[in-house]
């Protein structure tokens, strides 16, 4: 019989540092993935240096809609202290270009290599040739030919389906029941559950942009210094 007692964790902060980016609670209830001996269960999607500094998430993918920059995985690994998975291509950039562009991320300490929908099985290929980390492939459509992922070199699965995603990380664990799952958790608990419960074993998390963080912090701050001249007239 499980020990249903919850776990007490000490919290450690400072009043400097507790404002911060946390991911959802319900984000505890994925298994994780371990990689290189860390479980990792939060996957934060950003490449906003300010945001990746100041987030309890386990973990970064950084993944952006250019041609992978070896600059930008530099800037964005050189302030994580948090594991980061680097987007290596697959969209917009193909073959020994991504295996190269990859070979840097692991150079640069990245522990994972992402290639985007639709990259080719030779892409992947190219990639799990040239490199000591995991790669992972982004899945889109629950059309996708998993099994030819996986054989390509597949190590770890990055489900983003949008509203569809439960739905295919559920078809994907029914065929592949011990393939790694990181999957988009949508924007509520319930959605993040689901998802979890479909098999996923981490979830990504989209964190809010900067201005939409910045834009409290200074409704904030004008309530302050309107409340301070009140108190003077």
């Amino acid at each position: 019989m499980k020990n249903s007692k919850v776990k007490y964790v000490p919290e450690l902060t400072s009043a400097l540092r507790s404002h911060y980016v946390p991911v959802p609670n319900v984000i505890a209830n994925a298994s994780g993935i371990r990689v290189f001996g860390k479980r990792l269960k939060s996957f934060i999607f950003t490449t906003d240096v300010a945001i990746i500094k100041n987030t309890n998430a386990d973990a970064v993918i950084a993944v952006y809609p250019f041609t992978p920059q070896p600059t930008i995985t530099q800037a964005i690994l050189s302030v994580s202290d948090i594991p980061v998975l680097c987007g290596v291509g697959g969209g917009l950039t193909h073959g020994t270009r991504s295996a190269n562009i990859a070979l840097h991320a692991e150079f640069q300490g990245a522990i994972g290599a992402i290639l985007n929908s639709p990259a080719p099985d030779e892409t992947i290929r190219f990639v799990k040739d040239s490199i000591d980390i995991p790669v992972i492939v982004t899945v889109v459509s629950e059309l996708t030919d998993i099994q030819s992922k996986i054989d390509a070199g597949a190590d770890i699965l990055n489900v983003s389906g949008g509203a569809n995603t439960a739905n295919i990380v559920r078809k994907i664990r029914e065929k592949f029941p011990l393939i790694p799952i990181i999957a988009t958790g949508g924007p509520t608990d319930e959605s993040i559950l689901e998802t979890i419960e479909a098999g996923a074993n981490g979830i990504t998390f989209t964190p809010p942009t900067n201005a939409q963080l910045f834009k409290h912090k200074m409704h904030e701050y004008r309530e302050i210094e309107n409340k301070k001249y009140e108190n003077q007239l």
